[in-house]
């Protein structure tokens, strides 16, 4: 059984919201020591799933941050097929091996890469709230949202809309370039 349908980790979920006085919690994960990024956070809530009460695991992020990670992966694709041996440093085994020559030559690429797919609005994101019931823990939701940032009032608010079936997603579509990042 998914432990995020069972009605002690439920229980123990709400006490720690109450605690909080919160309706959602943050939950500890390897974005945690990135302290000065608050284009996303990963929380945890009690909510309804076809009427059954679960715990909802939730990534919610900016839009700018979501279109971002999309740029980079699809640059990164770009990458490989230049350099087919060119592996990612947040992929590489504790063997590989790549000179510093070879490593400049494949961060320029990538730089030229993301300039030009976001120079031709190649990418373009909206709002979403994608829900995967498939999940390892209750019910996991990704969520985009066009905002500036993710503070504790956004997620209350998503939170409290969310669960009272009141979500309204913008349906356009965005676009961002690299210089919104130097901001």
């Amino acid at each position: 059984m998914n432990p995020g349908f069972d009605p002690e980790e439920i229980a123990q979920l709400k006490e720690e919201c109450n605690a909080e006085n919160s309706n959602f919690i943050y939950v500890e994960d390897e974005f945690e020591g990135d302290d000065d990024n608050n284009e996303h956070a990963h929380v945890q809530f009690v909510g309804t799933y076809k009427d059954q009460e679960v715990i909802y695991d939730a990534l919610i992020f900016t839009l700018r941050l979501h279109h971002s990670t999309l740029v980079y992966d699809e640059a990164l694709e770009r990458l490989k097929k230049e350099m087919p041996k060119y592996i990612s440093p947040d992929e590489r085994p504790a063997n590989y091996e790549i000179s510093d020559e070879q490593e400049d030559e494949a961060e320029l690429l990538l730089t030229e890469f993301i300039e030009e797919i976001e120079e031709g609005e190649e990418i373009t994101v909206r709002e979403h709230v994608e829900i995967d019931d498939q999940f390892e823990y209750g019910v996991g939701l990704e969520v985009g949202l066009n905002k500036t940032e993710i503070n504790d009032k956004i997620i209350s608010d998503f939170v409290k809309a969310f669960n009272a079936g009141t979500v309204e997603l913008d349906p356009t579509l965005y676009s961002f370039t690299g210089s919104e990042d130097e901001d």
